[in-house]
């Protein structure tokens, strides 16, 4: 394996996005979910999500829409996040390091705490808006 590099690039986040996802395909877990949720839009879903990680992590304006309303409908609780965020973290400790790394972990752990409370809001209110 070579050796850990700093997220610094485009070609990065998709090192990082196609490795992620990779786990998440095969979790047994996450993968129902996304599986059913995806079908056979992957290379769809991963291009949107090169666009988010390039516009969070890199400063790079390329992502446009709204992160949340995806996944408001999603079957999930807290343990799908704790597992998406695990998996998460040891693809970014496997793959990087550096101040990006820490950052991307940082954003993702916070991302999915929002989108668990979010999600929560939207399941427990009948009049929940997306």
């Amino acid at each position: 394996m070579s050796a850990k590099k700093e997220i610094t690039t485009l070609t990065d986040i998709k090192l990082l996005v196609d490795a992620f996802y990779s786990k998440v395909r095969e979790d047994e877990l996450l993968s129902p979910i996304f599986n059913e949720r995806v079908k056979d839009n992957w290379p769809v879903h991963l291009e949107k999500m090169y666009t988010f990680w390039q516009t969070t992590l890199l400063g790079e304006h390329t992502y446009t829409g709204r992160p949340f309303p995806p996944h408001a409908t999603l079957p999930v609780e807290g343990k799908h996040f704790e597992r998406w965020v695990a998996l998460f973290v040891q693809t970014i400790d496997e793959l990087f390091t550096g101040e990006k790394a820490d950052e991307a972990k940082w954003r993702a752990t916070k991302i999915a705490e929002m989108f668990e409370l979010k999600v929560w809001h939207f399941q427990n209110s009948p009049r929940a808006i997306i």
